[in-house]
């Protein structure tokens, strides 16, 4: 089943998907199989892997150990292109719609996508927006791109909207790893209510109660990373307040 379709299902059978991030980064080098190992003994849907920043060559080599330790789909969050492999079950194809940055609009996507083709992975197309979390994200600096204000959710509206209108199957509102403040419920909730595509929510989750009340309204699938990777035992509690059903 492609991946695309199983998160689908997963959305539809538990009320809402949830995702566990690991960036491949050196810093994580010698806990990624146990925490593929905690996501796949806590009811986590799916990985996302990929980060802003590399500080080594090492990154094909460690998604290959998170795929061979993984029983549940691995995904490319893209952070760049020399991220890609032949690892992955499936990669969210984003466009950052957020942004003015035309390398991160389409160029990015242009010089990956005949490698994608090669590789012959699934591709999710995906609607990436950044919203101002209160903390400097180097996604915010390594892409160049201004966040939307969290006050301002008409622009936020628009922004997914001219995203759905695209062919993204997908909007990703993020506030940025390690962000003070959450996408806002109401943010999600307005921006849920304009759009026909699932929302996914990510950035500055640190409890599972502000997972559940983002899914309450409306995200289709939350993604914890940091918190995670400080306390991987908030695992399980962050599955059970995601799946509703």
């Amino acid at each position: 089943m492609p991946v695309y379709n199983y998160l689908e299902k997963v959305i539809d059978e538990k009320g809402a998907a949830y995702v566990v991030l690991i960036d491949p980064d050196r810093k994580n080098e010698s806990s990624l199989e146990a925490r593929v190992e905690s996501a796949n003994q806590n009811e986590v849907d799916s990985l996302f892997v990929g980060g802003s920043l590399m500080m080594d060559g090492k990154c094909n080599d460690r998604v290959r150990r998170i795929k061979e330790a993984s029983t549940i789909p691995v995904v490319f969050f893209p952070g760049g292109v020399s991220q890609l492999n032949s690892h992955y079950d499936a990669m969210l194809f984003m466009s950052v719609i957020s942004g003015r940055n035309p390398h991160y609009l389409i160029g990015e996507q242009t010089i990956a996508a005949p490698l994608v083709k090669d590789l012959g992975i699934e591709t999710i197309p995906t609607g990436y927006m950044l919203l101002d979390g209160g903390a400097g994200s180097t996604v915010e600096f390594m892409s160049g791109t201004r966040p939307i204000p969290m006050n301002r959710s008409d622009i936020a509206v628009a922004h997914a909207l001219a995203g759905q209108y695209l062919g993204m199957k997908l909007i990703y509102l993020e506030a940025g790893s390690g962000a003070k403040e959450p996408v806002s419920e109401s943010l999600v909730r307005q921006v849920h209510e304009a759009v026909d595509v699932p929302l996914i929510v990510g950035g500055g989750i640190r409890t599972p109660e502000m997972a559940a009340e983002r899914v309450k309204a409306g995200a289709s699938i939350i993604v914890t990373g940091s918190v995670i990777e400080e306390d991987s035992t908030l695992t399980a509690d962050f599955a059970n307040a995601i799946h509703w059903k």
